[in-house]
């Protein structure tokens, strides 16, 4: 390899070095001078470049096209101290430009500008090194880079300095250093705290300011407000809150405050030394908005634990935030209603805030800010949960209107709040009619379609709390709120499914409310919650529970269970078990269907519907005009008709009808003795009308048009018409209910095919006659009253049906292999006169096969026997 040459540098021009005849076209010149081997040459170089870049930002960006930043770089480990310190002293005041720091960054240079921090230094060397680490450290990867390079601990060493501009440097790159956590954590470990303290003394107020902004960073850490403590610190800081010549430093002084109120023993601290109480006095006898703004944020901050608190309430910290809520800042009244809502965990500041806070917070409800209305509205929901004084204070207040009209902002936290305080209201039973009256259901629909999941919660909660009467339930239903309430069963959130749950259980209090959720498909939804491990919860099965009280149909084939409470009424019918999440079809269909090898469906009905319109309806179905058109007669036997009219599963035949009013219906035989006469004198005109009926049915519709389809009833029974009339007359009167049960047993026995033996059990032709009912009414669906022979689940459903009926209390279980019973519950008779006894009533199984009306202890042997052999 050959040597290097060394360039010749020309000398440069006479005036080249003078300051105030440098310009740009002279400054590329002095650049080029920065590769000079003479020392001399480079001094003078650096000091021209130096004065030419104080002139502003643009001298700047022009030494930076011209190359200047590179050999800078070098020149600041140059040897020669009066070269090194120049070229510094220009890096330094570079870096204040964007491109400069980002070509710093990519160069590397990290390392050489830490080492001119040491203390052999110059302190004009320290002043502009830590210059241009200030400015580097303003942004991430900058910050990044003087952290590995270990550039924190010189930096704390030059806080000693007794340079102010070295002082202040060192404290601005500091401050921005400890923004990231790891850098935190090192600087607890070479407890920098009391070097940070003494800069507190510093007669600049800019070396003050940055050292309690970095103060209020730290000290977001435990460790380091213990570290503040131990240091003497808050004695700093209480000094600097007492000094009036010193306000513009209250504000980060104050936040420093409120980081270490959190500290329980910073707490005890500061009020042994009276630091307290002159805390209170300075925020509440503040003019500055923002002094009373942090000061509340102090309060607020450290009484979230239950000690602070009490210290807080013992200094008596509600007279001075309730003075704080007057205040005309917007951020004052915020900081301060967040400081009483922390408060509340006290007992004792709930009942101060009775009377001399809520007035003020119902008044911020109706503040054009929002954020002043949402802090307000927490403050509320704090103060009124759990605490009915504070719900009724705040009705009396007038809190009703402003917090109906706060279910409109565009702050879900205002929404949230305002629902939670109206639901604490709703919740005094003398306050919900109040709460109903503000059109408060109108309002929660909007808040149910949220889509923050705080918010729906919330709402779901209030609908719960104020839906508690029929007449609310059906303003919700008119209004269209239960279409949003269903919707929420679908979220993923599980405190929002809960507690819409929980609200969907209130709204199943009544018939109507329950259908239409049922027609929502609420219980779908709730059916399918119940299958998932995951995401069901006791909300949701109540709920589930309550709508299927009300169609005890799908409970009953669901669960196998209806308890003493779920009482049978018409309409209902027994389709057998089905799995979860099938479907029960409607019963409509189910009688619409042809006979087939399935099991019987059992229908419950004592209703009776007027024949002409059964007429009418019936002339439109196919079986029916088959069966029409293959009579020979219409003056056939009673029975004979009301077989063939079940064809098509509508309503009960002309001839057989109940009493209007007293319930009393007329047994089926004596029907037909009794009319005999005047259908004779009926029979012409009636023959007449079927054969016109005919002859219609005999032309063909050309045109497709089809006749409106009338109401449709559910298949007649005038058996148990006739059996609900004989108990009422003959058991209902009874005043034992264990006599009553007995009865009921032997009489439901009897109309299913009498006592049966056990061993004459298999030779009981039961299916047989159940096919023959299926094929003479042409359906699968089998009111109970036509089953003269039946077997455990007939007469266990037919003896619920009528004791429901007569008001015996009695449940009905669902057992394997056709097996069901009632279970009734009784006291023991032994007790019967003795005094101050008490028992329990104790479960009975009825035997309705083997020995009709004797009852067997629930869990004995024979009540086994009975249940599952």
């Amino acid at each position: 390899m050959g040597k290097k040459i060394k360039k010749e540098v020309e000398p440069p021009p006479k005036d080249v070095f003078d300051p105030l005849t440098i310009e740009s076209k002279k400054a590329a010149t002095v650049v080029l001078m920065l590769h000079s081997p003479e020392e001399e040459i480079l001094a003078k170089a650096c000091e021209a470049i130096y004065k030419f870049a104080l002139k502003g930002e643009e001298n700047k960006a022009t030494l930076l096209e011209l190359g200047a930043v590179e050999p800078l770089t070098k020149l600041i480990t140059h040897e020669d101290k009066i070269v090194r310190r120049n070229a510094t002293m220009i890096l330094g005041i570079l870096t204040s430009n964007n491109d400069v720091k980002k070509l710093l960054r990519e160069l590397d240079v990290m390392n050489s500008v830490i080492a001119q921090l040491t203390p052999e230094e110059e302190v004009v060397i320290h002043e502009f090194a830590s210059l241009c680490l200030a400015n580097m450290s303003t942004e991430y990867t900058g910050k990044v880079q003087i952290f590995e390079h270990g550039g924190l601990e010189p930096l704390l060493r030059l806080l000693s300095s007794p340079d102010p501009d070295v002082k202040k440097n060192s404290i601005e790159c500091i401050y921005n250093l400890v923004q990231d956590f790891q850098c935190r954590t090192t600087f607890q470990e070479l407890n920098a705290i009391p070097p940070v303290l003494d800069l507190l003394k510093s007669e600049y107020p800019v070396i003050q300011l940055f050292a309690l902004k970095m103060l209020g960073v730290i000290t977001n850490d435990k460790k380091s407000q213990a570290m503040l403590r131990d240091s003497q610190g808050l004695d700093h800081l209480i000094k600097i809150l007492d000094t009036k010549e010193l306000n513009d430093l209250h504000i980060e002084a104050l936040s420093v405050v409120a980081n270490c109120l959190e500290d329980m023993d910073s707490i005890l601290l500061i009020r042994q030394t009276g630091g307290l109480k002159k805390l209170l006095a300075f925020a509440e006898n503040s003019t500055i908005p923002d002094i009373q703004k942090n000061a509340a944020k102090a309060i607020a901050k450290a009484a979230y634990d239950s000690e602070s608190r009490k210290l807080f309430h013992e200094q008596e910290v509600e007279k001075c935030l309730v003075t704080l809520l007057g205040s005309e800042s917007d951020g004052t009244q915020v900081a301060a209603s967040q400081a009483i809502s922390a408060m509340c965990g006290n007992a004792g500041s709930q009942d101060f805030f009775n009377t001399q806070g809520i007035p003020q917070l119902v008044r911020l409800l109706k503040s054009d800010n929002e954020e002043v209305q949402e802090a307000a509205a927490l403050a509320l929901a704090s103060l009124t949960t759990c605490n009915p004084a504070n719900a009724n204070a705040a009705a009396e207040a007038d809190a009703l209107g402003p917090l109906t009209s706060t279910l409109s902002s565009k702050r879900d936290g205002a929404v949230a709040n305002a629902a939670t305080v109206l639901m604490n209201m709703a919740m005094q039973e003398p306050l919900r009619a109040a709460v109903q009256s503000q059109d408060v259901l109108q309002a929660l629909i909007g808040p149910l379609g949220s889509a923050n999941t705080v918010v729906q919660s919330k709402a779901a909660l209030a609908v719960a709390t104020t839906v508690c009467d029929v007449e609310a339930r059906a303003e919700l239903r008119n209004r269209g709120g239960l279409e949003p309430l269903v919707e929420l069963l679908h979220s993923k959130n599980d405190e929002v499914r809960r507690h819409a749950s929980y609200a969907i259980m209130v709204c199943a209090g009544d018939e109507l409310t329950a259908t239409e959720l049922y027609r929502l498909g609420a219980l779908d939804i709730l059916e399918e919650i119940s299958l998932s491990v995951r995401r069901k919860n006791k909300f949701s099965e109540a709920a589930y529970n309550k709508l299927l009280n009300h169609n005890l149909s799908l409970k009953y084939s669901q669960t196998g269970y209806l308890s003493s409470s779920n009482i049978i009424s018409d309409g209902f019918y027994d389709y057998g078990r089905i799995n979860p999440g099938t479907k029960l079809l409607p019963l409509k269909e189910l009688c619409l269907q042809e006979p087939s090898d399935r099991r019987a469906v059992l229908l419950i009905n004592n209703e009776s519907v007027d024949g002409s319109l059964l007429m009418e309806d019936k002339s439109s179905d196919l079986s029916y005009r088959r069966s029409i058109s293959s009579s020979s007669s219409l003056r056939r036997a009673s029975k004979e008709k009301t077989t063939s009219l079940f064809s098509t599963g509508f309503g009960s035949p002309t001839e057989l009808k109940s009493e209007p009013t007293s319930g009393r219906n007329t047994v089926l035989s004596k029907s037909a003795t009794k009319e005999k006469g005047p259908r004779k004198g009926r029979g012409k005109k009636e023959e007449e009308k079927v054969k016109e009926e005919e002859e219609v049915l005999a032309i063909p519709k050309l045109t497709g048009e089809s006749s409106p389809e009338k109401e449709w009833y559910p298949p007649p029974d005038p058996h148990f018409c006739t059996y609900v009339y004989d108990v009422t007359r003959s058991i209902l009167p009874v005043t034992n209910v264990k006599e009553q049960v007995e009865v009921l047993a032997k009489y439901v026995a009897e109309k299913m095919g009498g006592k049966i033996p056990k061993d004459k059990l298999p030779d009981f032709s039961w299916e047989l006659h159940i096919s023959e009912l299926k094929f003479q009414l042409k359906s699968n669906v089998i009111p109970i009253g036509y089953i003269k022979k039946g077997i455990f689940y007939h007469r266990a459903l037919l003896f619920k049906a009528l004791a429901d009926k007569i008001g015996v209390g009695c449940s009905l279980v669902r057992g394997e292999y056709g097996r069901a019973w009632n279970e009734v519950k009784l006291l023991d008779p032994s007790w019967k006169g003795v005094t101050g006894a008490f028992s329990a009533p104790e479960t009975w199984i009825v035997d309705l096969m083997f020995h009709p009306g004797a009852l067997m202890k629930s869990g004995g042997r024979e009540a086994n026997l009975y249940q599952f052999l």
